[in-house]
């Protein structure tokens, strides 16, 4: 486990998209493994940058993103597929076809997982796995529980993931309540893990998740086992190590 400081939101963003764009300079038809939230937004604007500079080119990238809210059409404004197009995919020169968000219509929630984990099987892997981190230490929409679910899956929402969600919404009863995620073991397999952490709101999480036992009902702690996972947060988010 590496940890990376920075001083705050945008330097973290900025380090965050140095080392995704390394990936793609290095690998160009690179696997991305990809989040959604408020803390990667700086992220995907810094990308953005680069690509309009030229330095970056996406046309071979493929990218998996890791959940969607069960129920949420394509078109909602609120639905994971619509806010990875608005960050980043309308931005950038990658193929559409090559970017997969799980589909949160599929009914079949077995069928959807058993989808999904195709879609990454048949990619060869994640090379880069994006991640924030809940209040609660869930990644993904894996909440805490009595055992680390490997595939992707369907997941009831806590109240307090739903409660920290509501406010891109109308109302809370307009939250959806469930959510098609990867799982634990999938966020495991990919090559390298990268978790961006901002804000005092994280500092004790972190350090709950990082420094405390590895356990499912603290998600994120599984990750002190990736050979290679990347911590990078603000000066705030890491006020408690």
């Amino acid at each position: 486990m590496r940890i990376l400081k920075a001083k705050d939101y945008k330097e973290m963003s900025e380090m965050a998209a140095d080392i995704i764009g390394a990936q793609v300079l290095l690998k160009p038809d690179a696997v991305l493994g990809l989040a959604t939230g408020s803390t990667p937004i700086g992220t995907y604007e810094e990308l953005v940058k680069r690509y309009e500079s030229g330095r970056l080119d996406f046309s071979k990238t493929k990218t998996v993103n890791l959940d969607e809210y069960r129920g949420l059409t394509k078109d909602n404004d609120q639905s994971y597929y619509y806010f990875m197009h608005s960050h980043l995919f309308d931005h950038i020169n990658i193929d559409k076809s090559n970017t997969n968000v799980p589909d949160g219509m599929e009914p079949d929630a077995i069928k959807a997982g058993e989808d999904y984990e195709n879609i990454i099987s048949n990619f060869g892997g994640i090379d880069l796995q994006l991640l924030g981190l809940g209040n609660n230490g869930h990644i993904g929409f894996n909440e805490p529980c009595d055992e680390f679910i490997d595939k992707t899956h369907v997941v009831d929402l806590t109240q307090s993931t739903i409660e920290a969600n509501k406010r891109f919404f109308e109302s809370i009863d307009d939250v959806p309540k469930q959510a098609y995620t990867m799982g634990i073991g999938s966020i495991m397999r990919a090559k390298r893990v990268l978790m961006l952490v901002s804000g005092k709101g994280k500092a004790q999480i972190v350090k709950d998740a990082f420094f405390g036992p590895v356990t499912p009902k603290v998600p994120a702690s599984v990750l002190q086992l990736h050979n290679d996972f990347i911590l990078i947060g603000d000066a705030e988010a890491l006020s408690c190590l």
